[in-house]
């Protein structure tokens, strides 16, 4: 049973099951989706809108935390079925979603050309009449409740999240980290940040969890995967461990190339272990490795990527 009220989970079907979560919002027979998966995912999300008895039409907006495309790219597909939406998301992004070009350029520099495409399949474009930037600050109301928008950079620097005044609790996307059900133990739940390329940057990152928390949420919706709480504790082991990976980074820095991206691949590895150990996660340290390996991977290659950044800055 959904914990908050008018707020439904949707597997989106990318990787494996419960990985990559959009959520469907209703209040008083009006709807929005918050972030929408790949192409691939639009069946799941207009089925779970007729499990709730509604129509296409009665979407008013499609807001995007950010614009990768395990969140955004089926975005340009969704609204194609959503005569009345609206998409929603940050200046930053917004470009991207009118004009695809460069974020299926970016990713396919991140995963590789023949992947992006066998992955997410073609990028549609939303017409530009049917974007809305969403500034900081920015206010909606979906069926009398209020959805407020906050910048929220350090995973990308064209990423928000969404306070649901009603339910006093925030859709985070990736800047809140990601914590799969599968390493829930008996300590609770174990988080860990994201640091996917090319925009991590650890102390806006922090700014950014710090600034969720002052508005005494009572709970956070991760896209990978579902919800969580308490905030507190979990956004305190977050900042933890963003310091630990910055740490790790320190320790490789006169390394360059494959050599640095293995170093970092490998403490990276030990360090989720030993904090999945000391939250009593019940999978063997074999499990959690593989579970993580994606993410191992990418948090590897953004933490190069933020190296060099310093380097020439």
């Amino acid at each position: 049973m959904q914990p908050d009220h008018g707020i439904h989970t949707v597997d989106t079907g990318f990787h494996r099951p419960a990985f990559d979560a959009a959520y469907l919002r209703v209040q008083d027979g009006r709807a929005a989706f918050i972030d929408c998966g790949l192409n691939s995912s639009v069946p799941r999300l207009l089925a779970a809108l007729a499990e709730q008895g509604l129509a296409a039409e009665s979407v008013e907006w499609l807001i995007l935390t950010h614009v990768h495309l395990d969140h955004a790219g089926g975005a340009g597909q969704l609204m194609q079925a959503l005569p009345n939406a609206r998409l929603l998301v940050h200046p930053r992004g917004a470009p991207h979603m009118i004009d695809p070009s460069k974020l299926v350029a970016g990713a396919s520099a991140v995963y590789g050309a023949d992947e992006v495409a066998r992955t997410y399949g073609k990028i549609l474009p939303v017409p530009a009449e049917r974007v809305v930037e969403a500034t900081d600050n920015f206010e909606l109301s979906l069926g009398g409740c209020r959805l407020r928008c906050l910048d929220a950079p350090g995973h990308a620097r064209h990423h928000i999240v969404i306070f649901d005044e009603a339910n006093r609790c925030f859709f985070t996307g990736d800047t809140f980290g990601l914590s799969y059900r599968e390493l829930d133990g008996p300590r609770g739940i174990y988080i860990l940040p994201t640091t996917t390329p090319v925009q991590f940057d650890p102390e806006a990152l922090k700014a950014s969890i710090r600034r969720m928390l002052s508005f005494d949420p009572q709970a956070i919706y991760l896209t990978h995967y579902g919800r969580v709480a308490p905030p507190a504790p979990l956004a305190a082991a977050l900042i933890e461990q963003i310091d630990a990976m910055v740490e790790v980074a320190g320790r490789h820095a006169g390394l360059v190339g494959e050599a640095r991206h293995a170093a970092l691949s490998q403490d990276l590895a030990a360090l989720y272990v030993e904090r999945a150990a000391a939250a009593s996660c019940p999978l063997p340290a074999a499990e959690v490795l593989a579970l993580l390996s994606i993410d191992i991977e990418l948090n590897a290659q953004g933490l190069g990527v933020w190296m060099d950044r310093r380097e020439r800055e």
